[in-house]
């Protein structure tokens, strides 16, 4: 096909750092491309342990300017999406011979004040036979300290910020894959396999963003020609889940023999989340699993502390995702600095090229708004980043306020089972309502294809959040799949495939704030791609 449309930035990568650069990037007035060779958040950004969190342990490590800044966006992004990020309470069991109290003392003085906290409370000592979280740990465990930090739904904070990059007129293409691109002058000029579609689409674009995350080296290496000074090394996460191993609503922070630290923490309500694992990784990213000595370690690390121990047997689900961390010379993975590096290759009249290395989930937005100040120089841009005061969508609830917008939700809608509605605010936010669509009862939901999910919202995953197959839905864009079984999921691959969106890359018509330029090269490509497929 002969066809090119122009963007002024082309980003690789759906998961945390691409989409949060495409949202900045949007909001700033650039036309922006985001291409995702999978589904959104379908690797490393749904395989995170769901904090929202400064890094306690990385004082250990000195990295005082990372927890700082990690801090710093705690408080940005507990306001921009009060529906999937709250705040958590940890309890930290003291163990003399593992950390002594004073030094304990001191990581959480310096985590309390290193910057300025407005949102959660601070942290103290506790006695364990006086404090509800000491009930289920073992006796011999006198004393602790409890502290805060924030949960957050991983999968459903990628999805939101491509659905705010594409309400500022950026375009998302999922299941596209990138298959090299090349400088022609002053452009990059990209070849994209869309799904479904028999011959490549050529884009062009004024800069590139490298955000692959754990294929961003082998992007560099084979689809670019780059001369990258820095690669990353992938280490890789796992976590377990099991049924619900206490009653209270704090998270434990436990320390290892090891001098690493595993958390437990209220998982979906009827759950314990268990994690994580540091190993170095060398094979296929996208088919990384959690392996039996990963999953011994784990329960062994809790029981030290429970009283009720756990086995491999208890396991009901596990995930592992590989952390594309900044290469570094530390002998231990746990070492490894968790802050990001941004790589700006701007060659002589050339297009601009921009690789992230690196970063952690907490920092995306600081890592967003610097890495498009960057290219804001070669691409002449001049407006500031806007996403610091930004909500996500649904986030826009009164005064932040979570518990009073699920108060009126279910005041609206007293015909939603409590769990239901519960779901529907806590997932959605103010968007609730789009899903809801005027029903006034669970059969104007429509079918109920699965346990607890009805027709009604797969149509909204289908139009407005790129869903397209079980999987998408039942563990990213919800956690469903604990509940699911193997039919259920046949059944809603099954109806997506009796339901297709329109254009098959589930792009909805609600941008309205997207320059005209933009709205006629989306229109353009998913026409391009449509005549492709009908073989024209």
């Amino acid at each position: 096909m002969n066809q090119s449309i122009e963007y002024d930035l082309l980003v690789v990568g759906g998961g945390i750092n691409g989409v949060g650069i495409a949202r900045d990037a949007a909001g700033r007035g650039l036309r922006v491309l985001l291409v995702e060779q999978d589904d959104l958040a379908a690797h490393t950004s749904s395989s995170s342990t769901k904090l929202i969190h400064g890094g306690l342990r990385y004082l250990e490590y000195y990295e005082f300017g990372l927890v700082r800044k990690a801090l710093q966006e705690r408080e940005v992004l507990l306001r921009s999406a009060p529906h999937i990020i709250w705040p958590l309470r940890f309890v930290m069991p003291h163990m003399p011979h593992l950390r002594p109290a004073w030094m304990i003392r001191i990581g959480l003085f310096l985590y309390d004040h290193l910057s300025r906290r407005e949102l959660l409370p601070a942290s103290r000592s506790i006695s364990m036979r006086r404090h509800p979280a000491g009930a289920p740990l073992t006796d011999d465990i006198q004393r602790g300290f409890v502290y805060s930090d924030a949960w957050v739904d991983d999968a459903r904070l990628v999805v939101l910020n491509a659905m705010s990059a594409q309400q500022h007129g950026a375009t998302v293409m999922t299941r596209s894959k990138l298959l090299d691109a090349r400088r022609e002058g002053n452009r990059w000029s990209a070849r994209l396999q869309l799904h479904g579609v028999a011959e490549p689409v050529t884009v062009r674009a004024r800069a590139l963003a490298n955000a692959a995350g754990p294929w961003v080296g082998a992007l560099l290496h084979h689809a670019l020609p780059s001369q990258a000074r820095y690669d990353v090394r992938l280490v890789k996460g796992s976590h377990i889940v099991t049924r619900r191993l206490f009653e209270h609503d704090h998270a434990y922070i436990f320390q290892n023999p090891d001098k690493r630290i595993i958390f437990a923490i209220p998982y979906e309500r009827e759950f314990t989340l268990i994690g994580t694992t540091d190993l170095e990784f060398s094979g296929d990213a996208a088919n990384v699993k959690i392996d039996d000595s990963e999953i011994a370690y784990l329960c062994e690390s809790v029981n030290r502390y429970f009283k009720r121990k756990i086995a491999p047997a208890d396991v009901v689900w596990s995930y592992s995702g590989v952390r594309p961390l900044l290469d570094q010379a530390a002998d231990n993975p746990s070492a490894v600095t968790r802050d990001y590096h941004l790589e700006l290759e701007t060659p002589d009249q050339g297009a601009p090229l921009l690789s992230v290395f690196g970063g952690k989930i907490t920092t995306f937005r600081k890592l967003a708004e610097e890495a498009v100040d960057l290219l804001a120089k070669p691409l002449g841009l001049e407006r500031a980043s806007q996403t610091e005061h930004e909500t996500l969508p649904g986030g826009d609830l009164p005064q932040a306020n979570f518990d009073a917008y699920l108060r009126d939700f279910k005041n609206r809608h007293a015909w939603l089972p409590d769990a239901l509605a519960l779901r529907y605010a806590r997932s959605y936010g103010s968007r609730a309502y789009r899903l809801i669509a005027g029903a006034s009862s669970l059969a104007g939901l429509g079918q109920e294809v699965a346990p607890g999910l009805y027709q009604a919202e797969l149509i909204y995953l289908r139009d407005h959040e790129w869903a397209q197959t079980a999987q998408d839905v039942l563990w990213r864009r919800t956690k469903l799949g604990l509940h699911a079984d193997a039919a259920a999921s046949a059944r809603i691959d099954q109806w997506f495939a009796a339901h297709p969106s329109g254009n098959g890359y589930a792009v909805p018509s609600e941008a309205p704030n997207a320059p005209s330029a933009s709205r006629d090269a989306l229109s353009g490509l998913v026409t391009a791609s449509a005549r492709l497929q009908a073989g024209h």
